[in-house]
């Protein structure tokens, strides 16, 4: 498989060049698997952490965010699409709340996308995408002696190599798509500038990421 690695968009919250950016590289590089590697929407209303009294509403930003990712599923209408933190926060509240499951909805029912397959992690020629909490692509990558693709740390681009004496595996930061200027975007206001990138996994052997020209 050669796989196209798309990162963090946090729906409704992205770059909005990012999207044709993405299509580039994979009719460049004629990818026939696309994996979203997760927080595919930000939910900034219901985070756990401040929210911005004068940002969008609950509904809002999520018809937003749903008309956002609309545009990335008619691109890409068959796809992984890894879960993130972000992604888990509604459902969490849910659960703290005593809230029975069969009372909340789907991902894939909320975004009317029958296509994609919502996962907490997928493997592909040997090489596993999860979102990335936790340790980093690398430190994963080495402790387990296997391929990992995750995002999740905006300022992350890259792939590092661990060799041993009959095999050699890679972990690869993809980057994302957000667009640090939007108002839920503030927390790294101050911080190292997100990498604005993808990725892209051929057969299993090699990983290139692809940086967005800003």
């Amino acid at each position: 498989m050669k796989v196209l690695a798309i990162g963090d968009l946090h729906a409704p919250f992205t770059l909005k060049k990012y999207l044709r950016f993405c299509k580039n590289v994979d009719r460049k590089l004629a990818c026939n698997q696309v994996v979203f590697i997760g927080d595919l929407v930000d939910n900034h209303f219901s985070s756990f952490h401040e929210t911005d009294p004068d940002g969008f509403s609950a509904g809002e930003e999520l018809d937003r965010a749903i008309t956002e990712i609309r545009k990335w599923y008619k691109a890409f209408p068959e796809a992984y699409v890894c879960i993130g933190n972000h992604d888990r926060i509604v459902h969490r509240k849910a659960y703290s709340a005593g809230i029975s499951r069969r009372w909340v909805r789907d991902y894939g029912e909320i975004f009317d996308a029958p296509g994609w397959k919502f996962v907490e992690d997928v493997t592909i020629d040997d090489v596993r995408y999860c979102h990335g909490e936790g340790k980093k692509a690398p430190q994963k990558a080495k402790d387990n002696m296997r391929s990992y693709v995750q995002g999740h740390h905006h300022s992350e681009c890259g792939v590092v190599w661990h060799t041993g004496d009959n095999c050699r595996v890679f972990g690869m930061q993809v980057g994302n798509g957000i667009d640090r200027k939007s108002y839920a975007m503030a927390y790294g206001k101050f911080g190292p500038h997100p990498a604005i990138a993808c990725g892209v996994v051929e057969h299993g052997k090699v990983a290139t990421n692809y940086l967005m020209d800003l």
